[in-house]
């Protein structure tokens, strides 16, 4: 049984992972950070997840308030596990003293703000305890069959080389609700230098997706950055403040403000290889409305991809348009899917493009993905089973990141 450790949760990923109770996990939990708007919201999630009418959970939650946050968790030392996911500057530094005081960490990205941040990721990643990012995207059911699709060559054939052979795409709004509240987000989250420009940020999902795609096709090949760019958002100051419950901008954010606008460097472009695939991805976040994405693959015989957009009535669909492929390979495909996945089907999207179209009741939604992947983090602490290839894949993106963050 663990007892998960809070050191100063600043992002709302810090909750989701105990949005469901789990068997592993004792339902006493330790929160070690400064009073203040971001541990009164951590907390306030906590006791609707405890208060909520339909399954609700049962933690206990013990609040210590230190000067030194990292030193009092290391010296009491109530658990073994903890959870990182708050302010991303200096994240490196302290996930390295607590993997080297031996605490198990699983932190939300990015890992690395700055290039030289570096070497602290690759020392906690050279060996146990175990550190483990909340990564999500290979949870999501819809991803999962695209792996399948593009590892399936009478399917996809072989990645193209004639361009890029995945291309992501995202839309991500600064204003948004969880667990069906509006979200808060700390003043801070507006300074690149805490919580990460737009090049080290959402790409970390972005490349995670490609390095698995790129399995197949390019085992083990590092990941290259060809070019890398970075642009602004305007945030009005008003929405500003509603935002983050701030009644004036902090005066370390006023040199990028212009007028009655805030200059956010959240968004960014990335190309980039792994062996001989290519990716264009791309992040860019907006005021408010409905997050939208679209990751395509490009390959000798489909193409295929997911998308969530407005066509697709904002949820995450699935396409395959064949251009040299066996007639019945995608047919055979889908059927081998029907045991573990009931109600997968093929259905006519359009001239030449096919859905393969995904029950409601399978897709549980993105909040959901954070219990998995504790478990996944758990199961390999408590089979002490130390994923090498996990951490060589994460040492491998942040690598990329890292030369990303140099170049703009």
């Amino acid at each position: 049984m663990h007892r998960l450790l809070f050191l100063e949760p600043g992002h709302f990923h810090a909750t989701l992972t105990l949005r469901v109770p789990h068997p592993r996990v004792a339902d006493e939990i330790v929160v070690y950070a400064p009073d203040g708007l971001e541990r009164r919201d951590f907390l306030t999630l906590v006791e609707r997840f405890n208060q909520r009418a339909a399954n609700p959970t049962r933690w206990r939650v013990d609040v210590v308030t230190a000067a030194d946050a990292c030193a009092r968790l290391i010296e009491e030392r109530r658990g073994d596990v903890v959870v990182l996911a708050g302010k991303n500057g200096g994240k490196a530094q302290t996930m390295r003293r607590l993997h080297d005081a031996g605490f198990h960490v699983l932190a939300d990205k990015p890992w690395l703000v700055r290039a030289d941040d570096l070497d602290d990721v690759r020392a906690s990643l050279a060996s146990p305890p175990l550190a483990m990012e909340i990564m999500t995207g290979r949870y999501d059911l819809a991803a999962r069959l695209l792996k399948q699709v593009v590892d399936a060559p009478r399917v996809f054939g072989e990645f193209r080389t004639d361009g890029p052979a995945i291309e992501a795409a995202g839309v991500h709004h600064l204003e948004k609700l969880v667990d069906g509240a509006p979200l808060r987000r700390p003043w801070w989250y507006f300074d690149v230098r805490v919580q990460g420009s737009g090049v080290v940020d959402i790409p970390t999902h972005l490349v995670d997706q490609s390095q698995w795609l790129a399995e197949r096709a390019a085992p083990d090949a590092p990941a290259v950055l060809i070019r890398a760019r970075a642009w602004s958002t305007h945030v009005p100051l008003g929405s500003f403040r509603r935002m983050t419950g701030e009644a004036r901008v902090p005066a370390v954010l006023q040199p990028i403000v212009y007028g009655d606008m805030l200059d956010y460097r959240c968004n960014a472009q990335l190309e980039y290889r792994i062996g001989n695939v290519t990716t264009r991805a791309s992040a860019r976040w907006e005021l408010s409305g409905a997050d939208t994405s679209r990751l395509i693959a490009h390959g000798t015989r489909a193409d295929v991809w997911r998308e969530q957009s407005a066509d697709t009535d904002h949820r995450r669909r699935l396409f395959v348009a064949p251009h040299d492929a066996d007639p019945r390979a995608l047919v055979d495909l889908v059927d081998s899917w029907r045991a573990e996945f009931p109600g997968v089907a093929l259905r006519a999207a359009s001239a030449g493009r096919w859905e393969i179209a995904i029950p409601a009741e399978l897709d549980a939604g993105h909040e959901a993905h954070f219990a998995l992947v504790l478990d996944t983090f758990l199961r390999a602490i408590d089979e002490t089973r130390w994923p090498a290839d996990v951490a060589e894949r994460t040492l491998a993106k942040y690598t990329l990141l890292a030369a990303a963050a140099a170049s703009v």
